[in-house]
């Protein structure tokens, strides 16, 4: 068995119905042997050496007295859980889209691993199982899961990735320039208020301030947002344009329109920071899963758990 997805090879005959795995998860009881870091996200040869580490470290722990711990797995298009088969609490949760290499035993029929990327530190880790003579079907109900996981992708926006992060980079920069137009409005109300303070102290004793509107440093009627606007034209004969009205439950940009969420519109829900997991999830889905057959039981003692 040596397919890719993302690749020239791809396993059309799958295992489960797509329901299975879309709307519920399959369920495997294996033994596992623990995770290890490792320096590629592919390659037989990597996990290979991972799968003899971690057999190594796990005679030596049995030679102790100390049992091989049983482990549930979920696989579902959201990913493949790793839990305890009694309290149900999960140890592990890797996302389809993390997990770029998966291969099997082809001479034991016990023995599986696979490859995910850490979510918090970006490492590539090799997890080890023992699942029962069940390592091949395990194997492809994760490449199942994958493909489905990524045409779900594609279907709820995935193709859009690149037009969505321009629309997210337009929205940042109107954000951008109404916070530096308010910015300059505070700017020249302050340069106002401090014309006014030495008007006042300037003029003589006794004398009466003109009621009529005050200009500002720039000749202009100053505007205020509580009284109408006056209708006497500035110097350079054109109107202030009216500015939109600022309500407490809607808040809009310099132009007068309500922001614009590019990811409210589509097939599909998405968290808010959904520009970083798109990417993410795009860059992972495009490196693909590889799974392998191939041989991990390399001399006696590779053979014991």
């Amino acid at each position: 068995m040596n397919m890719s997805f993302m690749g020239k090879k791809v396993y059309k005959t799958w295992m489960h119905t797509p329901e299975a795995l879309s709307k519920h998860y399959i369920p495997y009881n294996a033994k596992f042997l623990g995770s290890t870091e490792v320096e590629q996200p592919k390659g037989t040869e990597v996990v290979r050496d991972a799968v003899r580490k971690l057999k190594f470290a796990r005679h030596i722990k049995k030679s102790e007295g100390q049992k091989t711990p049983k482990v549930e797995l979920q696989i579902s298009i959201y990913g493949v859980k790793i839990l305890d088969p009694k309290t149900k609490e999960v140890q592990h949760n890797c996302q389809l889209h993390r997990i770029s290499f998966c291969a099997d035993d082809k001479t034991d029929k016990r023995i599986f691993t696979f490859i995910c990327k850490d979510s918090e530190s970006n490492k590539h880790l090799c997890y080890v199982f023992d699942s029962e003579k069940c390592a091949e079907e395990i194997t492809l109900t994760i490449g199942q899961a994958f493909d489905l996981a990524y045409r779900k992708f594609l279907e709820s926006g995935g193709k859009d990735v690149e037009t969505r992060k321009q629309i997210a980079g337009l929205q940042k920069r109107i954000q951008e320039l109404e916070t530096e137009n308010t910015e300059l409005k505070n700017k020249v109300q302050d340069l106002e208020n401090q014309l006014r303070i030495t008007q006042v102290h300037a003029s003589p004793a006794g004398s009466v301030i003109p009621k009529s509107p005050s200009t500002d440093i720039f000749d202009m009627v100053p505007f205020s947002p509580i009284s109408p606007q006056s209708s006497t034209p500035t110097r350079n004969g054109t109107q202030p344009p009216p500015v939109p009205s600022r309500s407490a439950e809607i808040k809009r940009d310099l132009f007068g329109a309500e922001p614009f969420d590019p990811f409210s519109c589509g097939a599909g829900d998405f968290p808010p920071d959904i520009q970083s997991k798109l990417d993410e999830m795009q860059e992972g889905f495009k490196m693909g899963l590889t799974l392998e057959g191939t041989v991990f039981c390399l001399d006696p003692l590779d053979s014991r758990c």
